[in-house]
């Protein structure tokens, strides 16, 4: 009965500490392409403690799994302003939306027109790169 009882102690014990500390979030973050995906789950990845980023950019939701003993969702979204990123809460400062690629200007209505959905469309950015 003994060692019963020291086995389900140490079984506990180890559960306890076995507990799972991933924490999801959701941030609202403005973009409008291929580009501005990378740059959004890169700005996140580089984080301590985030493990997953994925960026839509039909719904604009970034989906996250991290470490919340190494991070928050605050600490996050700070990092995706500083790539030049607005979320649904906070505005990017204009030095770091000034940072982003000329295609990516999402504030600006005439670069959103020219990704909007086109039968066929491709555009070519200054440097020849496509997306």
């Amino acid at each position: 009965m003994k060692k019963l009882l020291v086995i389900a102690l140490m079984l506990t014990g180890t559960l306890t500490f076995a507990q799972n500390k991933n924490a999801k979030g959701l941030i609202e973050v403005d973009g409008i392409c291929g580009m501005c995906k990378a740059r959004i789950e890169k700005a996140c990845l580089n984080t301590k403690g985030v493990k997953f980023a994925d960026w839509s950019i039909d719904t604009h939701e970034l989906k996250l799994i991290f470490d919340d003993r190494k991070t928050s969702v605050a600490t996050i979204e700070k990092q995706v302003l500083a790539a030049g990123h607005d979320t649904k809460a906070f505005k990017a400062t204009d030095e770091a939306y000034a940072t982003v690629h000329p295609c990516c200007k999402y504030r600006d209505e005439a670069i959103i027109d020219d990704h909007a959905p086109k039968k066929e469309h491709e555009h070519k950015h200054e440097d020849g790169e496509n997306h």
